[in-house]
């Protein structure tokens, strides 16, 4: 599993001009799946998102986790995460989890960030053509992958 994680002021995500989905301060994540992910994937990597320290503090040093800033969640499925490049120019995505196996997880990161959170989490729509806006805040940009728990 693989996420870009943002710090936004703003972010919203809209799918044939209706807005599925928007936040104020928070966090937009850029979700990506793939087979072999797991439910330990989910709670590993959703405990990092929560708990990671990237907000400012009173002194604006990033010292406050997305709890402590009291922050919204954007979570948006994103397959081209696993895009392959290493041959041609036309990027390959084998590697990205099939729907019925995404969806279910996709689904089931939304309930564990809302059930750490304690509010709901603002979503795209999976697989469907969506368009992002977001207002970057730093900008703070931080890619985590469960397989590489750097």
């Amino acid at each position: 599993m693989r996420a870009v994680i943002q710090r936004v002021t703003q972010a919203s995500c809209k799918v044939d001009l209706k807005i599925t989905g928007s936040i104020k301060a928070g966090l937009l994540i850029l979700l990506g799946i793939e087979d072999p992910d797991t439910m330990e994937d989910i709670q590993w990597l959703s405990q990092k998102i929560v708990n990671m320290r990237i907000f400012a503090d009173e002194k604006g040093l990033m010292n406050k986790s997305l709890m402590e800033a009291e922050g919204d969640i954007l979570l948006v499925s994103q397959f081209t995460l696993f895009a392959q490049t290493k041959k041609g120019n036309r990027p390959g995505f084998t590697r990205a989890a099939r729907p019925e196996k995404a969806i279910p997880l996709y689904e089931q990161m939304l309930d564990e960030l809302e059930k750490l959170t304690g509010k709901k989490t603002a979503a795209g729509i999976f697989g469907a053509d969506m368009k992002i806006e977001l207002l970057n805040d730093g900008p703070v940009t931080i890619i985590m992958d469960t397989k590489n728990r750097e």
